[in-house]
C-alpha cells in the first residue's frame, strides 16, 4: 500500500468530493472522408455498430488539455467485420490507442431517436464486465472505451455527431484528501528517478500505448513503472506505490477523466479504499513532474457492484457547459470544388449498390475509355448520359462546325459556339464537357471518316490514309466505341476496324420518327473467353475442345453488325440530295431516347461476364428477371415514337457482310490500307468480294412467268 504523503502544505481540496475534468473530443477531417467512403462503397444501409480506435496522449501544452482524436485510420478497412475489433499498431508517445464504437444512422430522424442512455449503459456494462473478468489487467485501455453516434448527410457533406466517454459512478463518491504537484510530494531523488522511468516507459513501443500503470519507489528512491498485471508481485515489498495514468487534463486543481474508471477498477478489483494516484503530464514531449500531480483519495467500495446482475449508474456524454456537445460539421466549403463535384456525381451510382443493384460494377464504368464518332444530336446526348454512368474518359471525333441550328438540339453547344463561322464541334464539345464536369478527361479530334462511295482525289490519298491509320489507332486504344454518324457509309470503316480489333461497338441511327440501337458482335475467328469456341460467319461455332453440346454451339453464334442484313455495299448517300435529305430531320425527342438506350446497353455489356461475347436476348425469351445485374441483354432495339412502341430483335452475322465477314476481315488483314482505299474508290468492289454481286445476279435471273402455265385439269370433264 502507498505510504503517507511527504510533508508539504495541505491541499486546498482536502476532504472535498473528487471532481474530474471532462474528456474532450477532436475529429480530423480525414475521418469523415473515410467514413463517407465506407458508407457509400461498403456499408450501404447497414447500420451495425462499427469498431473504432481513438488516440490520446498526456497533457503536454500549457493551458490546453489534450483531446481524444479520431483519424482516418480510426475506422476499419473494408470488408468490415462488425464482430471484431480493429487491429492497431503498438502505440507511440504521441498516440495511445483506445477502443471505441460508432453508431452511424441512415437518416437524421433515426439519429435523433437513438436511445442515448441505453447505448451509454451498454458500453458501461462492458467496462464493468472487463473489470470483473480481469481483462483490464491485460489491456488497460478497456477502461477508456468511448462511444460516438453520428449521421452523415452525403448529399451536402455535413455530419452530426456526439461523443460519450462512459464512466462508472461510485456512490458515495470518492473523497479527495490532497492534490499537489508531484515535485512537492516526492523527494528530489524520487522525482528525478520517476521522471527518468516515465521517459523510458513513454519511449518504448512496447509500453507507450499503455495508459495505466503502477509506480513503485523503493527505499533507495528508485522508481519503476510496471503494468497492472504485476499488482500481485508489488505486494509486500514495502515500496511506495502510486497508481499512474496518462492525464490529458491541464488543470492544477483536478485530475483528468481517465481517473474515474481507474479508481473504480482499483477499489473493485484490488479492494483498496485509500489510493495515491499519479496524474502523468508532460512538457515538450518529456516527463514534467512540476505539472504532473499526485493526490490521495478515499473510496468506499459499493456493495452492489459485486452482484452479478447489478446495473451501474453511468455518466459520460460530452458536454459544453451544461449542454450536450452535439456538433455539426460541413466539409463542402473546405473541399476542393472539383473533388466535391466528383463525389456528388458518383453518389447516385454508389447508392444504386445499396439496394437496387448490389452487384453493379462501378469501377468498370468509371475506368472505361469511350470513343464517340460523331458529336451531333446523338453524340451530345450520348456524352451527357455517359457522365451519369460515371464514365470519365471520352474522346470525341467530328469534322464539322457548330451552326446556328445546332444549340437548340445538340446539348453540348451554346450560342457563342456558333459565332464567327462556328467552332469545331469536336473541340467545343470536349471543352464544354470539362466545363460541365471538370473531372472529365476529354479530347476533341477533328477528323472526317473516309467512306466507301466517296472516291479520293490522288492528291488527298496520303492525307486520307493518315486519317484511316489514326482512326484505327483510336479504336484500338479505347474500350467502347459509339458509332453516331449521320450517314450509312460513314459507319463502314469504324465497323471494319472494331471487328478487326474486337472492340465493343454501339451503333445508334435515327429516322424521322424511328430509331435503331444495336451492339455489334465479336469479330470473326476470335476465340471466346473460355477458349472453347471460335466464332464463325456461317452461324455456327467450332468446338475447339469438344466440351460443348450441340445446343451450346447454337448459343454461341456470332451477333451481326449494322451491315449484316444488307445486300448492297455502302455507297454515297449525300450527293444530289435536297435540303431535307441532307439534314438529319428527326422528331426532337428521338435522339435522347436512342442515346439513352445506347449508353444503357453499354452499361449492360460492361457488367456482363462475357462482355462482347454476351449472347443476344429478346424480351420474349426472358421470363421474370434476367440473371444479369442490369437486366436484358438485347442485340438490337428498334422503336418508333409515332406508335410509341419498341421491340428487341436478334440477328446473326452474315458470311456476305461487307464490313465484318470473315472474307472482308481476311482481305483487310492481308492487304491493310490498300484494301481500304480500294473499297473507298471502287463502289462495287465490296459486293464483288463478298459475293453479293453474284447473289443479285442470281436473283435477277430467277423469273416467274405465270401466263405461260396451262391448266390441263380444266379440259377434264
Amino acid at each position: 500500500m502507498a505510504s503517507s504523503p511527504s510533508p508539504s502544505s495541505p491541499s486546498l481540496n482536502s476532504g472535498s468530493v473528487l471532481q474530474f475534468d471532462r474528456f474532450q473530443s477532436l475529429v480530423d477531417v480525414g475521418f469523415w472522408h473515410r467514413l463517407s467512403s465506407l458508407k457509400l462503397d461498403t456499408l450501404g444501409i447497414d447500420q451495425s455498430p462499427i469498431t473504432l480506435v481513438g488516440f490520446f496522449a498526456p497533457h503536454s501544452r500549457a493551458q490546453v488539455s489534450n483531446h481524444l482524436t479520431l483519424l482516418s485510420e480510426s475506422l476499419p478497412t473494408a470488408p468490415i467485420d462488425h464482430a471484431s475489433s480493429i487491429e492497431t499498431n503498438l502505440g507511440n508517445r504521441n498516440r495511445c490507442p483506445v477502443p471505441g464504437i460508432l453508431y452511424n444512422t441512415n437518416t437524421l430522424e433515426e439519429f435523433k431517436e437513438l436511445d442515448r442512455d441505453n447505448l451509454l449503459q451498454i458500453e458501461a456494462n462492458k467496462i464493468l464486465e472487463d473489470i470483473r473478468l480481469g481483462k483490464v489487467e491485460e489491456d488497460s485501455t478497456l477502461l477508456l472505451r468511448f462511444l460516438v453516434i453520428s449521421y452523415a448527410d452525403l448529399k451536402t457533406w455535413s455530419f452530426r455527431y456526439l461523443f460519450a466517454f462512459p464512466a462508472l459512478v461510485i456512490d458515495p463518491p470518492a473523497t479527495l484528501m490532497s492534490l499537489q504537484p508531484a515535485t512537492q510530494m516526492l523527494t528530489a531523488e524520487e522525482a528525478e528517478s520517476l521522471s527518468a522511468a516515465c521517459n523510458e516507459w513513454r519511449s518504448s513501443s512496447l509500453t507507450a500505448g499503455i495508459p495505466f500503470f503502477i509506480v513503485s519507489i523503493n527505499s533507495d528512491s528508485q522508481a519503476t513503472l510496471r503494468p497492472l498485471k504485476d499488482w500481485e508481485s508489488c505486494q509486500g515489498d514495502q515500496n511506495k506505490l502510486l497508481f499512474g495514468f496518462y492525464d490529458p487534463c491541464h488543470l492544477k486543481t483536478n485530475p483528468g477523466w481517465p481517473l474515474r474508471n481507474f479508481l473504480t477498477f482499483i477499489c473493485l478489483r484490488w479492494k483498496l479504499q485509500k489510493v495515491r494516484f499519479f496524474c502523468y503530464r508532460e512538457r515538450l514531449g518529456l516527463a514534467n513532474l512540476d505539472v504532473s500531480l499526485i493526490g490521495d483519495a478515499l473510496i468506499s467500495i459499493p456493495t452492489d457492484f459485486t452482484e452479478p446482475q447489478y446495473i451501474p449508474k453511468v455518466v459520460g456524454w460530452e458536454r459544453i457547459g451544461n449542454r450536450l456537445a452535439l456538433r455539426c460539421i460541413s466539409l463542402a466549403e473546405s473541399m476542393d470544388p472539383q473533388r466535391l463535384a466528383a463525389s456528388a456525381a458518383d453518389l447516385n451510382l454508389k447508392l444504386m449498390t445499396w439496394r437496387a443493384v448490389p452487384s453493379l460494377n462501378i469501377d468498370v464504368l468509371q475506368t472505361a475509355k469511350c470513343l464517340l464518332l460523331g458529336v451531333g444530336t446523338l453524340g451530345c446526348q450520348v456524352a451527357r448520359t455517359l457522365l451519369g454512368w460515371g464514365v470519365r474518359k471520352l474522346t470525341l471525333v467530328d469534322s464539322g462546325r457548330v451552326s446556328m441550328s445546332n444549340p437548340v438540339r445538340q446539348s453540348l453547344y451554346t450560342f457563342d459556339d456558333c459565332l464567327n463561322g462556328g467552332r469545331l464541334k469536336a473541340e467545343a464539345a470536349a471543352r464544354n464537357l470539362k466545363a460541365i464536369f471538370p473531372a472529365m478527361e476529354t479530347e476533341g479530334i477533328v477528323m472526317a471518316i473516309p467512306m466507301p462511295g466517296h472516291p479520293i482525289p490522288a492528291q488527298e490519298t496520303a492525307s486520307v490514309l493518315e486519317d484511316c491509320k489514326h482512326l484505327q489507332a483510336l479504336i484500338a486504344s479505347h474500350d467502347v466505341v459509339f458509332l453516331l454518324t449521320d450517314t450509312r457509309e460513314s459507319r463502314w470503316l469504324p465497323t471494319l476496324f472494331c471487328s478487326h480489333e474486337n472492340k465493343i461497338l454501339i451503333n445508334a441511327a435515327l429516322g424521322f420518327d424511328s430509331y435503331l440501337v444495336m451492339r455489334h458482335g465479336a469479330g470473326p475467328n476470335v476465340s471466346t473467353p473460355d477458349n472453347n469456341l471460335e466464332c464463325r460467319d456461317d452461324g455456327t461455332a467450332a468446338v475447339l475442345m469438344n466440351e460443348l453440346s450441340l445446343k451450346d454451339v447454337g448459343a454461341k453464334r456470332r451477333l451481326g453488325c449494322y451491315f449484316c442484313s444488307d445486300v448492297v455495299a455502302p455507297i454515297d448517300s449525300t450527293s444530289n440530295r435536297t435540303l431535307d435529305q441532307q439534314c438529319t430531320v428527326t422528331r426532337p425527342g428521338l435522339a435522347p431516347i436512342a442515346a439513352s438506350l445506347a449508353v444503357e446497353l453499354m452499361a449492360n455489356i460492361l457488367n456482363h461476364p462475357d462482355r462482347i461475347y454476351a449472347p443476344g436476348e429478346i424480351a420474349s425469351s426472358i421470363t421474370g428477371n434476367s440473371a444479369q445485374p442490369l437486366g436484358l441483354m438485347p442485340h438490337q432495339i428498334r422503336g418508333t415514337i409515332s406508335l410509341f412502341s419498341q421491340m428487341t430483335l436478334l440477328g446473326y452475322s452474315s458470311s456476305s457482310c461487307t464490313a465484318c465477314s470473315e472474307t472482308v476481315l481476311s482481305e483487310f488483314r492481308n492487304r491493310g490500307m490498300d484494301f481500304v482505299l480500294q473499297a473507298i474508290n471502287h463502289p462495287t468492289y465490296l459486293e464483288d468480294l463478298t459475293g453479293l454481286t453474284e447473289l443479285k445476279q442470281a436473283a435477277g435471273s430467277f423469273e416467274l412467268d405465270w401466263d405461260d402455265e396451262t391448266d390441263d385439269d380444266a379440259e377434264i370433264q
